[in-house]
């Protein structure tokens, strides 16, 4: 099976093709472009299609990263990737970036559980664990950062994501949310296609509100 993979997700653009059957990623492509994922991301996808030599009519599954993340840009993936399914006839999938964090990490750090863990900014952290198998321990939160630092002292594993320096007092270094491309897909090819459409997973309302005071009297 031919799985499109796509994150908008964060401050990358990227696709992947990856060939379930021989556990391959033959293409892909990915810029850092912070915003504008929308006027990008159909360069992305024919870049990553003509490096891995098949075409989209080869596609037999959509596979996207649904969030936490960038607001907008999320949108714009799920948009594609459930336009893209429509137009082929495929199941389309959603990965929580949560998800490829972890597994990146695992990676790493083999039979080990993981937290994946990002800076929500505001007090918060969007985090949630994993066992070393990669099965879920708990949904996906928003949490105070005090909340998320008394259930990481109890944690038994590693932790990743742009919040590892506030919920680990010795790490050091640099830390950032990375999605790999090739993980989501990878995921993608693994997941369940009778879930449902992938749609954002948002654990916290958008950060722009509409006026109410400028709101027009319905008549």
């Amino acid at each position: 099976m031919i799985v499109l993979a796509l994150d908008t997700a964060g401050v990358d653009c990227a696709a992947a093709i990856y060939d379930s059957g021989r556990n391959a990623v033959l293409g892909e492509a990915s810029d850092m472009i912070g915003k504008g994922h929308a006027e990008h991301l159909m360069g992305i996808v024919d870049r990553a299609l003509d490096q891995a030599g098949v075409a989209l009519s080869d596609v037999g599954r959509l596979a996207v990263t649904i969030g936490p993340g960038s607001f907008t840009g999320i949108r714009v993936g799920v948009a594609a990737a459930r336009g893209f399914a429509l137009s082929l006839d495929v199941p389309a999938v959603g990965i929580t970036t949560l998800e490829v964090m972890a597994a990146a990490q695992r990676e790493k750090t083999p039979g080990r559980a993981v937290l994946a863990a990002m800076d929500a900014k505001r007090d918060e952290i969007y985090f949630q664990p994993f066992a070393a198998d990669g099965s879920p321990l708990d949904e996906a939160r928003a949490v105070s950062v005090a909340d998320a630092q008394a259930f990481a002292a109890g944690f038994d594993g590693e932790i990743t994501g742009s919040a590892t320096p506030i919920l680990k007092l010795d790490a050091t270094g640099e830390y950032a949310n990375s999605f790999p491309i090739s993980i989501v897909a990878r995921l993608g090819a693994a997941a369940n296609p009778n879930a449902g459409k992938p749609k954002p997973l948002y654990l916290r309302g958008p950060d722009a509100k509409p006026q109410a005071g400028f709101a027009i009297a319905r008549v």
